[in-house]
Parts: structure tokens; C-alpha cells; sequence
């Protein structure tokens, strides 16, 4: 990886759900080697400024909330939601260069969003699209995960599901998913990843949440969009009921959503929902799903991380890629024109 930057700063980055940023408490994060305090004003909106104190550097996040800014547990300085000091002890005004950086940040589908690049560039068009999450006609829950690795070891993982066959083989993985051909296509900003798989076996994951005996027709479409959200439309149906013809109404249909967030260059935190649109408002089902998904992923983050200290073990060493890595290879070119596209921060190797 050498020193070159590995992830884009123009770019909306998912920090924590909703849920988790409150008026009473401070919320520190890191995003791509940077980071951040966070909290919510009055107004319920989100302040997000950088987690150390312009005096003597302590994390701003040890600190406490007063009357909408946050006070240094130092010495007492107090900043506003923009960073800007509003008190100075033993000082009638505050000094008029006391200012830390503050981040754009905005709320939408269950998570808090951080735009740690050009603020004059932070179009909230651009957050990535996981409306599932919030949507009525949809159930479901997620959690999320702290993993040991470079953020686009989960890319690569997200973008080729023939690891099911093999990591997954007791809950969701069947030898099909590794035998049947894909489609991929992409354009500047997406990569979509196609594996339709008629009259299979349903495995076991599957098999329960269908309900039904006897042989499937299975699809994943895999999208991906830059620089680290992959939404996955997965499900089956009964063989020959036009599901891949757009029928899916005898059927089971989720949607898997996955946004990645660089912490630092080999730690990251993945943010994940499995959302379904069937047996709606059943929160037992709910927490049934979310708990077994959470222990798939589980299989997926010893992988990764194994992967990780492999790769700081042979820092020269190639990643090779067969014809199933073409989802991520497209991804990954995608992550470098945007790198490539912005100037380097200062404190930053150009990459």
C-alpha cells in the first residue's frame, strides 16, 4: 500500500446510526485518520467538529456538552457546533484564531453522514442511496462491526459472493454460487454485479425463509457505489415462478445494505442492515435475522482480518485476481480516480 492515501475525502461517509448521537453525550469517531467529535444540537441537527482542543490538543470528546457547545475537561474552553471557541477562561473575549475544524454532517436512512473533504463540495445528492432502511414497505434491522483491515478488503468481499460457497457453506453458501457465471457492468460512480442461479438447491438460510419443499431460482445483484456502499438484492423463489422475470411474488426478497468507513488505513467500521419484504412488523423475526446475519458476517471479518495481517506481513506482494474479482477490480479503479481527483490535504502524501 506504501504511503499513498487510500481512501477519497470527497466523499459522505456513514460515522454512527442515528440513534447513537445524542444531546446529552459526545460521540468521538474517526474517519479516514481523522477524528471527530459529534453531537446533537437543539435543533436536532448534527454537529461534527475535530476531536482536539485548539489549546493543548486533548480529545474534545472527554469533555461535556453546555448549552450546545462542547468544553474542554482541560482547561475549560468552550466550542461552538462550527468549531469556533465562544469562551476562553480568564479571557473576556476569546481569542480570535481559536477555531477547530468543523465537518459537514447530515442525517439520512437511520445513519449519521461525515464529509471529511471540501466542504464546499459536500452536495447532500451524494450520500449514497440506502432508503430501505427507512422505507415502510420494508423490515428490518442491522448492527455494525469494527474490523482490523483496510476498508477495501470488505469491498472486495461484498463484490464477490463466490466466497459464500466456502465461508458460508452451513448458513447461506451452496457450491452453485461458485459455479454459475456473473454479469458485471459499471459506469464512473457504480459497479453491478449479476449471478442468477435457476433451479437449485436452496441452502439452509434460505430453505427456512421460504417456507417451501423443492428446488429454487436464486439471484444476487450486487451494486455497488462509490467509494464503499454495496447494497445487495438477494433472494429465491420457487423454480420456474418468473422471478427472473420480475415476478417475485412467490418468493422471499432482501436487501442487504453495506456502507464501509475507513477509520484509519487498516481499520474500519462497517455499517450493515438486512431488510426484508415479507412478515412485516414481526420484531421476533427481525432480531432472529439480524443475530444470524451478524454471525455470517462474523465468518467474513476472521477472514479479512487474517487477510490484513497477511498483507502487513509481505508489504511488496501483489493481490492476484481471477475472473470473479471483476466487480472489485472495477471498484477499486473507481476508489483511485477519486483519490486521483482531489488535490492532497496538507499533512497528506499525495496519492
Amino acid at each position: 500500500m506504501g504511503n499513498a492515501r487510500i481512501f477519497p475525502l470527497n466523499a459522505w461517509y456513514a460515522v454512527a446510526w442515528s440513534h447513537e448521537v445524542g444531546q446529552r453525550e459526545l460521540l468521538a469517531r474517526t474517519i479516514c485518520n481523522r477524528k471527530i467529535a459529534l453531537w446533537r444540537k437543539a435543533d436536532n441537527t448534527i454537529a461534527a467538529i475535530e476531536d482536539a482542543c485548539w489549546h493543548r490538543l486533548l480529545p474534545l470528546s472527554m469533555g461535556w456538552l453546555e448549552n450546545e457547545n462542547v468544553v474542554c475537561r482541560y482547561h475549560g474552553l468552550a466550542f461552538d457546533g462550527q468549531g469556533q471557541c465562544t469562551r476562553m477562561p480568564g479571557q473576556e473575549k476569546p481569542t480570535a484564531s481559536a477555531k477547530v475544524r468543523g465537518y459537514p454532517a447530515l442525517e439520512r436512512h437511520r445513519f449519521v453522514w461525515i464529509w471529511p473533504g471540501d466542504p464546499a463540495a459536500a452536495k447532500p445528492e451524494l450520500i449514497p442511496d440506502m432508503h430501505w432502511n427507512d422505507d415502510p414497505d420494508w423490515e428490518g434491522d442491522g448492527k455494525t462491526m469494527f474490523a482490523k483491515c483496510d476498508y477495501r478488503l470488505l469491498v472486495d468481499n461484498l463484490l464477490d459472493l463466490t466466497h459464500e460457497a466456502f465461508v458460508h457453506s452451513t448458513s447461506i453458501g451452496h457450491v452453485t454460487v461458485a459455479e454459475t457465471p456473473l454479469t458485471t457492468t459499471s459506469d464512473e460512480r457504480t459497479v453491478t454485479v449479476k449471478r442468477l442461479m435457476p433451479d437449485v438447491e436452496a441452502p439452509p438460510f434460505w430453505r427456512a425463509q421460504l417456507g417451501k419443499p423443492g428446488n429454487v431460482d436464486r439471484w444476487q445483484i450486487i451494486r455497488f457505489e462509490a467509494p464503499c456502499t454495496i447494497v445487495l438484492d438477494v433472494g429465491v423463489a420457487p423454480t420456474g415462478t418468473g422471478a427472473f422475470d420480475g415476478d417475485r411474488s412467490q418468493g422471499v426478497n432482501g436487501r442487504v445494505l453495506n456502507t464501509i468507513t475507513p477509520e484509519t488505513d487498516t481499520t474500519c467500521m462497517y455499517f450493515w442492515s438486512l431488510l426484508r419484504n415479507y412478515r412485516m412488523r414481526d420484531q421476533s423475526l427481525t432480531t432472529q435475522l439480524r443475530e444470524a446475519n451478524a454471525r455470517i458476517f462474523m465468518e467474513d471479518q476472521i477472514v479479512v482480518e487474517q487477510q490484513q495481517k497477511e498483507i502487513d506481513a509481505r508489504p511488496d506482494y501483489r493481490l492476484r485476481n481471477l475472473v470473479i474479482d471483476a466487480g472489485s477490480m472495477r471498484a477499486r479503479r473507481i476508489i483511485d480516480k477519486m483519490i486521483e481527483s482531489e488535490p492532497a490535504p496538507v499533512g497528506d502524501v499525495a496519492a
